[in-house]
């Protein structure tokens, strides 16, 4: 194997750029030829994929983003789609790809290496931390401190107004985001897709607090509750309390975007190096994971067949200690 080639894939997230430069230049130290696919499969398909050295990966580490670019690709969920972009990739003489996005995109790099025999290895990068096969994801740490300071600097309208919030935070169908934010920010009350928890029981709790003595309370919505988003369930809580003057505010995709934490940069860093030593080692089919502050490979099917949860006890400390 003389070529290799990196892309990112799905949802863009900090650290992104930190992990292709270290793909790139672990694979130049290690004397590859290294290219980069970009927009994704997309750009594969389309054939956009450019040769990239140690130079080319300057001063993106603190960069948010990825420099090359990403996209949501249909025409790749079908064989012919796929088949179209592995000529692209021989064309180019490429033999071993790094691919750099969440299950998503693990599921057309596992279809790359078994119907074109293409040598893959998966790097997590999404900010919900919902992959299997690993404990962290490249871009959560960055996107919960960026939860964590919008919850901050709220409560400090919260406080002022004597006020209820109710803020909504990303992280898709899973929690982790929104109860580790809980946690940090101190919340009154968090709602998670992994818990069923019907409006009554929430408007209760909050009336609870309110005769705690609270006068001013934080609710933190994760967007793939059950319930609803959070102006349903602000909605829904004015409906049967006396919480008629509450107010929403919706973090989105400022936790996407901006200049990574030093551990998401750390982590991107070691997984992308990882990453191509595994190529070189001859893995295929892999996806590269922390577990324990050590680097593993585990199959690529793990990320969507082992989907990572956060423990009980995060809900469980954090309504604790919002009495």
């Amino acid at each position: 194997m003389k070529r290799i080639g990196v892309l990112t894939s799905g949802g863009d997230c900090p650290g992104m750029n930190a992990a292709i430069r270290a793909v790139v230049r672990t694979g130049v130290a290690g004397g590859f030829e290294v290219f980069g696919v970009r927009r994704g499969y997309q750009g594969m398909i389309d054939g956009d994929i450019v040769p990239m050295d140690a130079r080319s990966v300057s001063g993106i580490i603190n960069r948010g983003g990825t420099i090359l670019h990403t996209a949501r690709c249909m025409a790749f969920m079908e064989p012919d789609g796929r088949a179209r972009a592995a000529e692209q990739l021989a064309r180019h003489g490429i033999e071993g790809l790094v691919v750099i996005g969440g299950d998503g995109s693990y599921r057309g790099a596992d279809k790359l290496h078994a119907e074109h025999g293409l040598r893959c290895v998966g790097l997590p990068g999404t900010i919900d931390n919902d992959i299997g096969g690993t404990q962290y994801t490249i871009g959560f740490d960055t996107a919960l401190n960026i939860a964590m300071e919008a919850v901050d600097r709220i409560r400090d309208t919260a406080d002022s107004h004597d006020r209820l919030f109710f803020i909504e935070v990303m992280g898709r169908r899973c929690g982790f985001i929104a109860v580790m934010a809980s946690i940090a920010g101190g919340a009154e009350e968090v709602l998670v897709p992994e818990e069923d928890c019907d409006i009554t029981t929430i408007a209760m709790r909050l009336q609870l607090a309110r005769s705690r003595g609270k006068t001013s309370m934080i609710v933190i919505i994760a967007e793939g509750d059950e319930l609803g988003n959070a102006f349903t369930v602000a909605q829904k809580v004015a409906d049967i309390t006396e919480f008629k003057d509450s107010r929403v505010s919706v973090v989105g995709h400022m936790q996407r975007g901006g200049s990574p934490t030093a551990f998401d940069r750390i982590l991107a860093s070691r997984m992308g190096v990882h990453a191509v030593e595994a190529l070189m080692e001859g893995a295929t089919g892999m996806m590269v994971g922390i577990e324990n502050q050590n680097m593993v490979l585990n199959p690529l099917c793990t990320a969507w067949e082992r989907k990572s949860t956060f423990s009980p006890d995060l809900l469980r400390v954090s309504r604790l200690l919002a009495i």
